[in-house]
């Protein structure tokens, strides 16, 4: 197959095997021989080989094969370059950037070609011609060489150098300077060796026997560092689609398959390391996954990749560290993950999962710290407490005994009670409806709210819970007390036996309520109250409906309607 040649040759190339690479290549071609990747790829192998000539003809096929993609005439470019034919160099560039005006290798390419034809020719000074545009890239090209560049003062040496070849003098006597030299005239220097180690039992350096000559011995030369081997959009995409399908089909050893492949012919697209992940995570093999995510978030990191990209990779290693969580501590790099995901992209499905993952760590919390006995015990200190009138002493141990088992109305209604004698009412009443969620048949649940509401001045309210404790408990006496006293405080309001100003606190309060400004709001209400006011004949009809009345006695009770 074409691809299995051509994935053979990339091999051969990274590895600067460049003479396998062309075998390969010409495998691919034969199989494939209207390829101009193959064309293109082969042309740099060549180069790398400083075999122009048969660089230049790849080149030459790529064009006309594909004469709208720009990496064509940046390959004829560069096999120009080698032959030293720099017009035609020029003219290769110049034509690849009309296509892609912004395509930063022509550009160089191009200035390459234009300062080398400008140059001296053959009778010029080697010297200013080894310092000119190709300088770094022979140095970066050699072994020798390449590790100088990361030293600053011999970079700032070569800058001088390349602005006055003339100034070369001045660095002679720095060693890198000379084996940088020997490089770009395509010398060996033979009888030097390295500068003199430092001392500490390093060996010191041999130097030659004064007047001895240097020997030279000539370079091969590589003149043009060829580019990078290019991977067909045709290639990914067929790779990308081969692992979707296998992925669809739950066939995960094929995909997993297809997109190595694909990480192989192209690591600057994240995507297939995602991709792969999301196959291991299908698989359950949630290490694999993470490794997978991690590699793309670095990756891409590197290459300035789309943060949603970046989003999705970590979206996909904390949906791994979840399944793999075991008790509620395992949740938390996973919670720390998702955090880190949605910094990189607000995700609604990432927001689900790191809400997901916070409530499964509480839950699990929750079990985890779930021990009947000892709420039992928390509850029965608190009770001690509250008799001590120590009441938020009483509370943090109540707390402590929820934490231990939530589900304990018990705990509930008594630190109920703890609030109430505190006067934290809104507190109380949250506790006291809690209780009666958990246990609808206790009564306690009922005392404790409707004492609640009665303290808020809501009489119809409580009025409303005791009696709706009595369902379940018809004889309990707290339950028939609170009742008597809530129609105490009702009747008292309806005679108007109310002080102006306690009349005016209890209109207040009940304005606030939504149930009665619903009821003042009603138009068939407020035409109701018009008729009492008004036409007595429609007021007796209207008292026949006992859903109006209802509603009368709860203005009634809330002292914003008086009976006279």
């Amino acid at each position: 197959m074409a691809d299995a040649a051509k994935a053979k040759g990339n091999a051969a190339f990274s590895a600067g095997n460049f003479s396998d690479a062309v075998r390969h290549f010409t495998d691919a071609i034969n199989l494939s021989p209207t390829n101009h990747v193959l064309y293109s790829n082969r042309s740099a192998s060549y180069a790398s080989l400083n075999q122009f000539s048969n660089a230049l003809s790849d080149a030459q096929n790529t064009v006309d094969l594909n004469p709208d993609w720009p990496k064509g005439y940046s390959r004829l470019g560069a096999a120009y370059m080698g032959l030293h034919s720099y017009a035609d160099a020029v003219s290769a560039y110049k034509k690849g950037l009309e296509i892609d005006t912004s395509n930063d290798a022509l550009k160089s390419g191009l200035a390459d070609a234009e300062a080398a034809l400008a140059r001296p020719g053959p009778g010029g000074s080697p010297f200013v011609e080894a310092f000119g545009p190709q300088m770094w890239v022979r140095l970066a090209s050699d072994p020798s060489t390449r590790e100088y560049l990361q030293q600053p003062d011999f970079v700032k040496m070569m800058q001088d150098v390349q602005k006055s070849p003339n100034s070369l003098n001045l660095y002679l006597k720095d060693q890198r300077v000379m084996q940088a030299l020997g490089v770009l005239l395509n010398l060996k220097f033979q009888g030097r060796e390295d500068a003199e180690m430092g001392s500490g039992g390093s060996p010191e350096r041999k130097r030659p026997a004064e007047g001895d000559p240097v020997k030279v011995e000539k370079r091969p030369e590589r003149e043009v560092e060829p580019e990078p081997m290019e991977i067909s959009e045709e290639d990914r995409e067929r790779r990308e689609e081969a692992g979707n399908a296998a992925y669809k089909k739950k066939d995960f050893e094929t995909a997993i398959q297809c997109y190595s492949k694909a990480v192989e012919l192209d690591d600057e697209d994240i995507s297939f390391l995602t991709n792969r992940a999301a196959v291991y995570l299908e698989m359950g093999k949630y290490e694999d996954c993470i490794k997978d995510c991690d590699k793309a978030v670095e990756r891409g990191r590197e290459l300035r990749s789309d943060f949603k990209m970046i989003a999705r990779a970590l979206t996909r290693k904390g949906t791994a560290l979840v399944k793999m969580a075991k008790c509620s501590k395992d949740y938390e790099p996973a919670i720390e993950t998702f955090h880190k995901a949605l910094t990189e992209h607000r995700n609604p499905d990432t927001l689900k999962k790191l809400n997901d993952a916070e409530k499964a760590k509480k839950d699990l919390e929750q079990q985890e710290y779930y021990d009947p006995k000892l709420a039992d015990e928390e509850r029965e200190k608190g009770n001690q407490y509250f008799k001590e009138q120590k009441y938020p002493e009483a509370i943090k141990h109540y707390t402590e005994a929820l934490k231990r088992n939530p589900n304990d109305p018990k705990a509930y209604s008594n630190r109920a009670a703890s609030y109430t004698k505190l006067g934290a009412m809104p507190e109380g009443l949250k506790d006291a409806e809690k209780c009666i969620e958990l246990d609808p048949t206790f009564s306690k649940g009922y005392t404790r709210k409707g004492a609640i509401q009665f303290f808020m001045k809501e009489y119809d309210k409580a009025l409303e819970t005791y009696q709706e404790g009595l369902k379940h408990d018809p004889n309990n006496q707290e339950l028939l007390d609170g009742i008597r006293r809530c129609v105490e405080q009702i009747n008292k309001a309806s005679r108007g036996d109310f002080s102006p100003d306690e009349l005016k606190e209890r209109q207040a309060k009940a304005m606030q309520d939504p149930e009665i400004q619903n009821i003042l709001t009603d138009p068939v209400m407020r035409q109701v109250l018009t008729d009492f006011q008004e036409n007595p004949k429609a007021a007796q009809d209207h008292m026949k409906n006992p859903l109006v009345m209802n509603k009368i006695q709860k203005l009634v009770s809330a002292g914003i309607v008086q009976v006279k």
